[in-house]
């Protein structure tokens, strides 16, 4: 086995960056989605919509840097053009969706494609010993399942 200068199996980062890169693209799709939903959403609840699509897509943003910089922490490199972010994207691509509740619906369904990713690597982040995308992964898992929750009891359904 070789270690890296983080103490962490070459092989299990590689694998994990490979995950990560995942999720980072998937990142970047859910990012503009709600960038567009931001721009375009119409109706009664535009005005609290707007602000809360605003949060959550500098949310999102941020958290595609964590990434980013995980994946070279781990001494890999990360995707970083569109192309590769649509090959690897499994979240819904949003477009023109100007109806809330079709937008708070396109939220639901790309938070639960990250989350089933972000599961995934924590097993593989748990396999390396790698605590620092362990805590990362914990931390996005549990904003996201309260996301999930309030964008539930926004459509009146329960998770």
């Amino acid at each position: 086995m070789i270690l890296n200068s983080i103490g962490l199996d070459t092989k299990k980062t590689k694998d994990l960056a490979q995950e990560l890169n995942e999720l980072l693209a998937n990142f970047q799709l859910y990012y503009q989605n709600l960038r567009g939903i931001h721009w375009n959403i119409k109706g009664k609840a535009f005005f609290n919509l707007h602000e809360k699509f605003e949060e959550l897509y500098t949310d999102a943003n941020t958290k595609v840097d964590e990434i980013a910089e995980r994946i070279l922490t781990l001494g890999e490199t990360p995707l970083h053009t569109f192309e590769d972010y649509t090959k690897a994207a499994r979240v819904p691509v949003g477009k023109n969706v100007s109806i809330d509740e079709k937008a708070v619906r396109l939220i639901v369904d790309s938070i639960a494609e990250l989350l089933k990713i972000e599961r995934s690597i924590l097993e593989t982040a748990d396999d390396a010993s790698d605590e620092g995308t362990l805590s990362m992964m914990s931390d996005f898992i549990t904003e996201q399942e309260k996301t999930v929750w309030m964008m539930k009891a926004w459509l009146g359904e329960t998770v």
